[in-house]
C-alpha cells in the first residue's frame, strides 16, 4: 500500500493536482465576476437575477417555507455560465495557441531538408558534373 503511494507521489500526479487546485482557486474570482455580470444582465431583462422563486409552492398552507424548484434552474444557469467562461477564457485560447504552434512546427519541419533529400541532391549534382566532363 505504501509502495503504491510512493509511486503516486514520484510520478508527479500529486504535484499536478496541487497546481490545478491552486490555479482553479485563483481563477474562481474571474469566473464568479463573469457569472455575476451575466446574471445581473439576465435580472435586468427578466426582472430578477435568479430563478429561485419560479414555480415555488407550499406543501401545507400553514408552512412558513416555500419549496423552490427554481433553485435547480438557477444552479443550471450558473453552471452553464461557468462552463462558458472556462471555455471561452481558457479552452478556446489554448486550442488556438496549440493550433498556431503546431502550424509553426509543421512549417519548420517542411523547411528543413531531410538527409535523404540532401543526399539525393548531392548525388544528382555529382552525376551532372561527371556527365559534363
Amino acid at each position: 500500500m505504501l509502495k503504491g503511494f510512493k509511486e503516486f507521489i514520484a510520478q508527479g500526479n500529486a504535484l499536478e493536482l496541487a497546481v490545478a487546485v491552486i490555479i482553479g482557486g485563483a481563477f474562481s474570482p474571474i469566473v464568479d465576476a463573469i457569472t455575476k455580470v451575466i446574471m445581473t444582465i439576465l435580472g435586468q431583462i427578466i426582472g430578477q437575477p435568479n430563478f429561485d422563486s419560479v414555480g415555488q409552492f407550499k406543501i401545507f398552507a400553514s408552512a412558513n417555507k416555500f419549496v423552490q424548484p427554481g433553485t435547480i434552474i438557477t444552479a443550471v444557469v450558473n453552471f452553464l455560465l461557468v462552463a462558458a467562461a472556462v471555455y471561452f477564457a481558457i479552452v478556446l485560447p489554448m486550442n488556438k495557441l496549440k493550433e498556431r504552434l503546431a502550424k509553426q512546427k509543421a512549417e519548420e519541419e517542411a523547411k528543413e531538408v531531410t538527409d535523404v533529400e540532401l543526399l539525393t541532391e548531392i548525388r544528382d549534382l555529382l552525376s551532372a558534373n561527371s556527365a559534363k566532363q
